[in-house]
């Protein structure tokens, strides 16, 4: 790479120092520009690897000087600055696209609105345990460009949200995994829930006949876009719901996976976490795992051990008699609606943050069978009261984790659960979710 390629980089977080780290290494010049002020631990990356790098502004004339611009997947592309770099004429890729091409790996890339973190998860420890040099990254833990500088993987397990997916040119995962589409992120796509599918179906768009498209077919919004339109790649479906002949489904409380080989099922009651939703989630990592010619042994091994995400109904403890679980990274109705359907006892819910348009209402079923009590934590919580005030004789406001717990915890007894599942993004109070999440533990314990 010639040295004059010059590469600017908006965003000084995890992908953005990743994307600059390997842009140096193949010889670009590089130029680091955040409008915030950059984390320690970042600007000492910066300056130990002499990278050029501005913070609390963005320089204009210097960024439209860029051959390339990489984007952080949390800047809109509405903003102004992206739409001069735009009209310039200048590209503007995500740190997955600018990395896929620097490494000849066997990509398995994993999206949907739901259940995308404990999919990967899932599908690295069985590519782990199954002896496969493999590494997780991409929405997850460190970032794939970084990975992809320093060391030399066979295999990467990548999650992928909407807006890395927005980002890509050529991009084209071997292996790609759609869990789920619900609306979520609207106020990124327009308010238009088209153009969020659209995004998520891009992790498809550049794949072969050569790929696998691995997706859950009992979801309406990924069902009518296979209807309408056509990828190249070869549909591997998943479902409770029906028996499929090529894929996986479930039957007598048993998944059963069907490929070129031999099929092979897995009892639910074996399985480490449970619930519909981590059903579906083992679907399709045992899936990809199958397409990787893991052996069905490893596979089930794997998902007889399997922790669990952090924030994703973690069980924290039980105090005298009731378990207190922590569900921060449901930030949509979706991911909500999951949780309460796993309830199996009656449950104190711990809901609320900031509003992404929530229509309450979806979850009444659940909350009427399984709710006896709602403890609101979040700055308004009008629209929650408004819907459940009817049906819920116990609605309690709070202003904070340690607040919430409290009341929860007066309200349970002896055999129900605390259940802290948002459905709503964390950042009226708090710093994200896991910040959310760790001062519920934080909490719990001071009990």
């Amino acid at each position: 790479m010639s040295k004059d390629k010059y590469i600017v980089i908006l965003g000084a977080g995890e992908s953005g120092i990743g994307t600059a780290l390997l842009a140096k290494k193949k010889g670009y010049n590089v130029f680091v520009s955040d409008n915030g002020k950059i984390k320690k631990k970042y600007k000492d990356v910066l300056l130990n690897t002499e990278i050029e790098f501005e913070e609390n502004t963005h320089t204009i004339e210097r960024v439209l000087q860029a051959d390339v611009v990489m984007k952080s997947p949390g800047i809109p592309d509405r903003i102004s600055l992206i739409q001069h770099i735009l009209k310039k004429g200048i590209p503007v890729i995500s740190e997955i696209e600018f990395a896929a091409k620097y490494t000849d790996a066997t990509i398995i890339g994993i999206t949907g609105s739901n259940g995308k973190t404990t999919t990967t998860m899932m599908l690295y420890q069985i590519l782990k345990t199954a002896g496969l040099n493999v590494c997780e990254g991409g929405n997850i833990g460190d970032s794939f460009a970084g990975q992809v500088a320093f060391k030399k993987y066979d295999n990467f397990v990548l999650e992928l949200s909407s807006f890395q997916l927005d980002g890509i040119v050529n991009f084209a995962p071997h292996i790609a995994i759609l869990t789920n589409i619900t609306p979520d992120h609207l106020d990124r796509y327009e308010n238009n829930f088209e153009n969020y599918i659209t995004s998520k179906f891009r992790i498809t768009m550049n794949q072969t006949t050569d790929d696998y498209l691995i997706y859950d077919a009992d979801d309406i919004e990924i069902k009518n876009w296979l209807k309408k339109h056509k990828t190249k790649a070869q549909l591997i479906p998943f479902s409770i719901h029906k028996k499929v002949t090529k894929g996986a489904f479930l039957k007598d409380n048993k998944i059963t996976i069907i490929l070129k080989n031999k099929p092979f099922t897995m009892s639910l009651a074996t399985l480490a976490v449970q619930g519909n939703h981590n059903v579906k989630n083992t679907m399709a990592a045992s899936l990809a795992a199958t397409l990787m010619k893991v052996r069905k042994e490893t596979i089930r091994e794997s998902m007889e051990n399997f922790e669990g995400a952090p924030h994703r109904l973690e069980k924290v403890l039980k105090i005298r008699g009731v378990q207190f679980i922590n569900d921060s990274k449901a930030t949509n109705i979706n991911a909500t609606y999951y949780a309460l359907d796993s309830m199996h006892n009656p449950t104190v819910w711990i809901v609320g943050g900031e509003d992404k348009g929530n229509d309450y209402m979806e979850l009444m079923p659940l909350v009427r069978e399984k709710v006896k009590a709602i403890v609101c934590l979040g700055v308004d919580n009008s629209k929650i009261i408004e819907t459940y005030r009817s049906v819920m004789p116990i609605i309690v406001e709070t202003k904070g984790a340690e607040e919430a717990v409290k009341v929860a915890h007066k309200l349970a007894e002896k055999g129900d659960v605390v259940l802290l599942s948002p459905a709503c993004a964390s950042f009226d109070l708090f710093k994200n979710y896991e910040d959310r999440g760790n001062q519920f533990k934080e909490a719990i314990l001071k009990l």
